[in-house]
């Protein structure tokens, strides 16, 4: 961001307080744009980063070609209706066809995609997407389950309320038997036996 593009964006947050009812004058306030113009860098860092080079520089060749999956990957992202966050928990699993990817790289995936504006249905099919047009798996499922603060804070302010949309590939979509054990994982007891 240029100096001038600050200066817009710090203005832009001066205009909301005052909207409100605020001033941004008052001493607990002074320093609030330039701390908003830092927090939206960092919430909005996903529009910088590509998914599928992610994904990409750590993939390995393998014979594996049973399930992979990490449940309850935590994430917060930000709804593009109301600017409001959405915290939930991601599933993600695939199958891999020769390779496998780095267990690192998909949560970052997950963040890449969270830290944009979204909507819960959007972030769920381009999570699929990257892993499958970059690891080309034989297949790939995605489970999101959401808190949305812009049904829980504003509107018809059901609290706790939760959200799941799902995005299945490959031999997730085409196969019962893969669909079934992935749901049965997911909803597993999360008790570990190590």
């Amino acid at each position: 961001m240029s100096e001038k593009q600050d200066i817009q964006f710090e203005d832009a947050v001066k205009s909301m307080m005052l909207h409100v009812g605020e001033n941004p004058d008052r001493e607990g306030l002074l320093k609030t744009p330039q701390r908003v113009k830092k927090a939206y860098e960092f919430i909005f860092g996903g529009y910088k980063e590509d998914p599928e080079e992610i994904l990409s520089a750590a993939l390995f060749t393998s014979s594996n070609d049973e399930m992979v999956l990490l449940k309850d990957i935590e994430f917060y992202s930000t709804c593009e209706h109301h600017l409001l966050p959405i915290i939930g928990r991601v599933h993600v699993a695939y199958i891999p066809d020769g390779k496998v990817v780095g267990l690192s790289k998909i949560p970052r995936v997950v963040n890449v995609f969270a830290r944009r504006m979204q909507i819960q249905e959007q972030l769920t099919e381009q999570i699929a997407d990257a892993i499958m047009n970059t690891i080309k798996p034989k297949g790939v499922a995605v489970v999101v389950q959401a808190r949305h603060m812009c049904m829980e804070m504003r509107g018809v302010e059901k609290i706790n309320s939760t959200t799941t949309s799902s995005a299945l590939r490959g031999l997730f979509k085409k196969d019962e038997k893969t669909r079934s054990e992935f749901f049965s994982l997911i909803n597993s007891p999360n008790g570990s036996r190590y």
